[in-house]
């Protein structure tokens, strides 16, 4: 049973436990599942108290909260001020990590093949549909390309993984930027839709010739081919911590309304391209307060004990100074 699957198990007994009262639920983004299940499993041990967090994709998660059948919605595609205060939000990001394209092509190793933001808009719009295209080719001299179809993969359902995605492809194409744009959600001109990032890595994984995206701790752990990515600095970039890092380390979070910050074509030699946060979302006055108290109980122990744990799996820890800052949100914001 692979890393994934064993999480996914986790989450199931999570779930068939969530009528202890000490239990946190949660729902939403499948970019942090892996991170969040450990931390779960960790702090259970710890503290006896259980997370029942359903991973489900952001803009199921964002429904979820907004019905009041979670205490804290999960998303990769933050909401913007106006829209918190629409609906009483209060919106912290909890933890940072990339997405990277994958491959299934025989022969080619993670790394080795090199991509472009417009290339990748291209291959999404249709206008790439083998991979010995010239354009492919033009950025692959010394590789060995197939002359088979491209079998596109993308997610089928609202997925804060697909919004940043697609906000990197309308930085780096124009012509993606002008037909398709930025969503959770977009018409997607081409591919075979999967739920998920824990659909698209099995996707990927069982059919030749095929190209995705996942959030990385995915593409590591089920053993994927991972593709390199010319930066917005015109740089070839692995996708690597140090490299998500560099991205990361551009973020003015202090500056930002409900700390609404994406993190795409960051500017730096090093940067990697798609790098993202994940967001909690959380009522300001909820209307069970005890369970609010529960769940920030436990967010705040992720920030003080989970950072090893999110490093292990390739996630970016929030640095000290914005934890602080998010520490005052809950103090100011959230009715206990």
């Amino acid at each position: 049973m692979n890393f994934i699957k064993t999480l996914v198990a986790a989450g199931l007994v999570a779930a068939s436990t969530s009528a202890m009262a000490a239990d946190i639920t949660g729902a939403g983004a499948t970019f942090p599942f892996p991170v969040y299940s450990k931390w779960a499993d960790a702090y259970k041990k710890e503290t006896g108290n259980g997370l029942n967090y359903q991973s489900i994709g952001s803009g199921a998660g964002i429904k979820q909260i907004q019905a009041k059948t979670v205490t804290f919605g999960a998303t990769d595609a933050p909401l913007k001020a106006e829209q918190l205060d629409k609906f009483g939000l209060a919106q912290w990001p909890m933890v940072m990590g990339a997405i990277v394209p994958v491959v299934n092509l025989e022969g080619i190793k993670s790394g080795e093949l090199v991509l472009s933001g417009e290339v990748l808009g291209d291959i999404y719009l249709g206008k790439i549909t083998k991979w010995n295209d010239p354009a492919i080719v033009r950025l692959n001299p010394n590789l060995k390309l197939p002359t088979d179809a491209i079998a596109v993969v993308r997610r089928s359902d609202g997925s804060g993984t697909s919004f940043n995605f697609t906000d990197y492809l309308s930085k780096a194409n124009a012509e993606w930027k002008a037909k398709v744009g930025t969503g959770t959600a977009v018409e997607w001109p081409v591919g075979v839709g999967a739920k998920g990032n824990e659909g698209v890595a099995g996707n990927i994984g069982q059919t030749r010739n095929a190209i995705g995206y996942v959030e990385y701790a995915y593409a590591k752990q089920n053993k994927l081919t991972s593709a390199a990515l010319i930066n917005k600095a015109g740089k070839t970039v692995q996708p690597t911590i140090a490299a998500f890092q560099a991205a990361a380390a551009n973020a003015d979070w202090a500056g930002a309304p409900g700390y609404y910050v994406i993190l795409t074509d960051q500017p730096g030699d090093a940067s990697w391209p798609i790098t993202a946060a994940t967001f909690i979302l959380m009522y300001k006055d909820p209307a069970d307060k005890a369970a609010s108290a529960e769940a920030i109980k436990f967010f705040k122990w992720a920030f003080e004990k989970g950072g090893k744990m999110a490093e292990d799996l390739d996630y970016i820890p929030m640095p000290d100074g914005v934890v602080k800052q998010i520490e005052k949100t809950w103090s100011a914001d959230i009715k206990s």
